[in-house]
């Protein structure tokens, strides 16, 4: 496998099923690649994943701060334990996603499809839906339930 260090790019490769542990990917670019059922313990801030099939991949204890998925296939992604401050996705397929215990403060998607996903234990301040606050929705929500 490619050795793996900060801007490493990936490019129009098949990654599927790799383990990435421990390992300093800042600044990577994942580009064109295939990564499907893939396993991420790592930092990886400032990231960038673009015109990728990532469905199934796990990320558990990973830094993503700042990262940016464009037009990828993040289906059944698993996220536990995770720090998504400031990340952003834009046109990606979100289906099935779950994530626990993970930071999603200034988190920012557009253009997704977030058909049957879950999301618990998760800080989601800043965060907004078509421009409304996660957190005022919430709120709204739990008033209605009372």
């Amino acid at each position: 496998m490619t050795e793996t260090g900060p801007g490493t790019p990936f490019h129009g490769h098949d990654y599927g099923g790799q383990t990435f542990s421990r390992a300093n990917m800042t600044n990577c670019t994942f580009d064109g690649v295939m990564m499907r059922d893939a396993r991420f313990w790592a930092v990886l801030e400032d990231a960038r994943f673009e015109e990728s099939n990532m469905a199934r991949v796990v990320f558990n204890d990973v830094n993503l701060q700042g990262a940016a998925f464009e037009n990828v296939n993040l289906s059944e992604v698993r996220v536990h334990n995770a720090n998504l401050t400031g990340i952003s996705i834009s046109a990606a397929n979100l289906t099935g996603l779950s994530v626990r215990e993970a930071n999603m403060t200034g988190m920012s998607l557009t253009d997704v499809d977030l058909t049957d996903a879950a999301i618990n234990d998760a800080n989601m301040s800043g965060m907004r839906i078509d421009g409304v606050l996660v957190s005022d929705l919430l709120a709204a929500y739990r008033a209605a339930q009372d």
